[in-house]
């Protein structure tokens, strides 16, 4: 592991004036259970890691008019222990309390898990430079690809390893970010980037920007949510195929319908085909079945992973079920 420098800033000025000191070459620190892991795996080699704990405001989660506003730094344990948040977004509470271990959730922070880097084996590797590491090639195309992505890969078939990110996107959740230029908000959805864009990175923060906070739109009248992980260990593990929902219920009809999945592609992956499909339709296995098939019919599996087909119709199968 290179020496690097620490920093601890007590405002979001000073932070973001660092990562422009950084020049590229800075990291940022929240709970830090990725970054550090990164860092020891030689994978990351930062000339300064900022931490943000130090940063006043950053940790606040708080109910305003029009939504829901959760700091970068709100840990993973108090986002899930929340009672206004398990009542207003309980697909939300789901994917915090899936997520890790208790340990884990108490240090990991939201902004974190939203930002965190991917899991990919041949990635944590520093034998393989993969095309996310600047090389030509990658290694899960035609090597181990079990856990790898059946929608959106080509130059990359990273999945993107967030519970959170999912479930937020379902919510139509925006996301704040801060520079020395101000502040912009944009939707949660646009802030994550596909390999055919930049290989190199998955959201679109630049080198001077941070993620600041999460904005969630107030819950209407009927609407509910759900999220539904599949994983291999019955404790703590990354999800094999998780799908987030989200509708206006009235009985088994449901509209304004949202569905997200985890664990399937490089970004949350929306399935807008089946969400036009269902929408203003009575829920029935088999109608949930053939519009999921319309999504799945752009699905590319590698050579291993072609079980997850059958995971995602399981999923979002269930996760809708839940809700009526």
């Amino acid at each position: 592991m290179k020496k690097f420098k620490w920093a601890e800033p007590q405002t979001i000025e000073q932070a973001v004036a660092l990562l422009v000191k950084g020049n590229g070459k800075a990291a940022v620190m929240a709970g830090g259970t990725d970054l550090l892991a990164e860092i020891k795996e030689g994978v990351a080699a930062p000339e300064m890691v900022i931490d943000l704990k130090t940063v006043r405001g950053l940790a606040s989660i708080t109910k305003e008019k029009d939504g829901w506003r959760v700091g970068a730094m709100a840990t993973v344990a108090d986002l899930a222990a929340d009672p206004s948040i398990k009542l207003d977004y309980p697909g939300l509470h789901q994917a915090a309390l899936s997520l890790a271990t208790p340990q884990l959730r108490h240090v990991g922070t939201v902004g974190g898990n939203l930002c965190q880097r991917p899991r990919c084996w041949y990635y944590r590797d520093v034998q393989f430079v993969c095309r996310k590491k600047g090389g030509s090639q990658c290694f899960a195309y035609r090597g181990r690809n079990k856990y790898h992505a059946i929608f959106g890969g080509g130059l990359c078939y990273i999945v993107y390893p967030s519970d959170l990110a999912p479930m937020l996107t379902a919510l139509d959740a925006l996301a704040v970010i801060a520079s020395p230029r101000g502040e912009r908000t944009i939707p949660l959805a646009e802030f994550y980037v596909p390999p055919a864009k930049n290989v190199r990175r998955e959201n679109v923060l630049a080198g001077d920007e941070l993620l600041r906070e999460i904005r969630i739109p107030a819950a209407k009248k009927g609407e509910k949510s759900a999220y539904l992980k599949l994983r291999e260990r019955g404790t703590w593990d990354f999800a094999v195929v998780s799908a987030a929902v989200k509708g206006l219920v009235a009985g088994k009809n449901i509209k304004n319908l949202r569905i997200v999945l985890g664990g399937v592609a490089p970004v949350p992956w929306r399935l807008e085909k089946t969400e036009a499909a269902l929408n203003g339709r009575t829920l029935s296995e088999r109608v949930i079945k053939e519009a999921v098939g319309l999504d799945l019919q752009e699905a590319k599996p590698l050579e291993e992973n072609g079980y997850k087909t059958a995971l995602v119709e399981t999923s979002v199968a269930r996760a809708l079920q839940s809700l009526i």
